[in-house]
């Protein structure tokens, strides 16, 4: 028998956990399925990623260049209009390509006798420091083999990196193809996109439209930066008098595309030609200018050249740029601050549809007062 003053029905929930566990539970679970379903879709791309690589990359370009071709296409065919824009940035990436690999091959012997005379002169300094000549002579003889085994990889590798060519064949053509049919189709694309995301209509423009801004915005701001990185490094090489000052600016140029890690290891490589060139000396003005140009003068550029496109903090950036990279790769680091920046647009324009929409219908409500006539 029960207790006196005990009835049946206070039992019920007596064992029941309290709702803001089970409102927790509710929640891991549901972060516990989309994390299932992120990995499972990364796994699964990563296994076809021979046309998904060229895909975003296509993509990516694609959303750059459409300004271009939407403007074209108010005086020709949109086909024509980006056939012109797509034959243009062959020729561009051609004739960019053969200068740089025309003055790699030009002056590979030079840098290859500057780095290992860096080599030498680090040699040099470790026995100096104390280090064993025999320690000393097996650093240096390891770093010459690296350094000899770069150099004839990327100049004299042809015969024997069929296999890594084809690949880049492979690559390139599916970026070609995917990038035309983009710069031509993209309005049909991006409408089929916008219908299929599972949204209202409103809500699939605003997530087309601020991912395709946010892309344009950085890559523009990224091109910006690079340029003052190359500018800054490469004045700053022929100044101090290190060889090969225009190899240098192209390096650290196109290095500068690779978030915070590619602009660090174009300076490394910057510091050690003018170790090798000219000493110590020069060395530690490099590596001051490499700082500068990295550092102090790049914050001041960064907010000029990316403007509101972002809208995120620097320290923010960073975050997600190595996170991108540590879970999805070169794609992730690429692409982590642009969609970051994406998704906290359209979270906010979404918030400001939702309170415009509740004022409406809050005034729209049978009991809500009529404003007050004008005096």
């Amino acid at each position: 028998m029960l207790a006196a003053g005990l009835q049946p029905a206070q039992l019920s929930g007596i064992f029941r956990a309290p709702s803001w566990l089970r409102d927790l539970g509710m929640a891991s679970w549901l972060l516990v399925g989309v994390t299932g379903l992120l990995i499972g879709s990364v796994w699964i791309l990563s296994l076809i990623d021979t046309i998904v690589i060229p895909v975003v990359t296509a993509t990516i370009i694609a959303a750059v260049l459409s300004p271009v071709v939407r403007k074209l296409a108010g005086h020709m065919p949109r086909a024509a209009a980006a056939a012109i824009v797509f034959l243009g940035l062959i020729v561009l990436g051609a004739a960019v390509g053969l200068m740089v690999m025309a003055g790699i091959v030009d002056q590979a012997e030079q840098l290859q006798g500057s780095l290992q005379s860096a080599v030498d002169k680090a040699q040099d300094a470790l026995k100096d420091a104390g280090v064993s000549d025999s320690k000393a002579q097996s650093t240096g003889d390891d770093a010459s083999s690296t350094i000899s085994s770069a150099f004839h990889a990327l100049i004299g590798g042809l015969g024997t990196g069929i296999e890594a060519l084809a690949g880049v064949a492979i690559f390139l053509s599916f970026t070609a193809l995917s990038l035309f049919f983009l710069l031509m189709d993209g309005p049909v694309i991006r409408a089929w996109a916008e219908a299929h995301m599972g949204v209202p209509a409103p809500v699939g423009k605003i997530v087309a439209g601020r991912t395709l801004q946010s892309l344009r915005g950085y890559f523009a701001g990224v091109t910006a930066v690079a340029a003052f990185n190359g500018i800054v490094i490469g004045l700053g090489a022929w100044i101090l008098g290190v060889s090969e000052p225009g190899a240098i600016a192209v390096v650290n140029f196109v290095a500068a595309y690779i978030p915070y890690l590619g602009a660090w290891s174009a300076g490394a490589f910057t510091v050690l030609i003018a170790y090798g060139s000219q000493g110590t000396t020069a060395a530690v003005a490099m590596i001051v200018i490499v700082l500068l140009a990295n550092g102090v003068l790049q914050q001041m550029i960064q907010p000029i050249a990316y403007g509101a496109a972002l809208g995120i903090h620097p320290l923010a950036v960073l975050v997600v740029t190595i996170a991108g990279g540590a879970l999805f790769g070169t794609i992730g680091l690429v692409l982590g601050a642009p969609l970051t920046s994406a998704v906290i647009k359209i979270s906010s324009d979404v918030a400001k549809a939702r309170a415009a929409e509740a004022e409406e219908e809050e005034a729209a409500a049978p009991g809500a007062a009529a404003p007050e006539p004008a005096p």
